[in-house]
């Protein structure tokens, strides 16, 4: 018949068990005992303390809270920082560029101008080359004031281009040609009527 290792070792377990307890239930009883002692010998003193403890807990808590928030809320205003400071650059971008495009329509039209201009003074060179020399050469340099106001108008493009493109420019301006333009029209239009009105 086999040995019953089971039951044995459910009977030592037990013991150990029964033992145990026993030596629990007096060491809580103790304990009950030296608590209750000191509760009336202490009074609210061993109370205090812990309520101490327990406020510095809250304390140590709520000032890592704070910490946390404060740095939080610190984050969020240099992110407002970037932000603000990112708009204002993309709109000072956005008004450079409109600005930029205003300069170049404007030096797109003086350049019509300048070309319809000569083209109509084309018509006008036929019934002029017959003229006196004052006659045909005030055509002349109407002629080379207008085509030189059409150059001066795509020179002037091509530097408020390049003033476009550099982020370091302040703003977009069409030069000394760009005015150029304007005048040699005005000049060239003015030869061009004088030549009418001699010839």
């Amino acid at each position: 018949m086999a040995f019953p290792w089971l039951q044995v070792l459910d009977a030592v377990i037990g013991v150990t068990d029964l033992a145990r307890s026993r030596k629990i239930r007096k060491m809580s009883q103790e304990s009950a005992s030296a608590d209750s002692r000191h509760l009336e010998a202490g009074g609210r003193a061993g109370l205090g303390g812990l309520e101490a403890r327990l406020a510095g807990v809250v304390l140590a808590a709520l000032k890592e809270a704070f910490e946390r928030d404060t740095h939080r809320l610190e984050l969020e205003r240099e992110q407002i920082e970037a932000e603000r400071r990112r708009a204002e650059r993309a709109l000072a971008l956005e008004l450079r560029r409109q600005a930029s495009d205003r300069e170049i329509g404007r030096l797109r039209l003086l350049a019509g101008v300048a070309v319809a201009s000569w083209i109509g003074t084309l018509f006008l060179s036929a019934r002029l080359i017959g003229g006196s020399a004052g006659t045909r050469a005030a055509l002349g340099a109407a002629w080379l004031l207008l085509l030189g106001a059409f150059a001066s108008s795509f020179v002037a493009q091509s530097h408020v281009a390049a003033a476009a493109s550099r982020p370091d420019a302040r703003d977009v301006d069409s030069s000394v040609a760009g005015a150029f333009a304007l005048w040699l029209i005005v000049l060239g239009l003015a030869l061009v009527g004088v030549a009418v009105l001699v010839g």
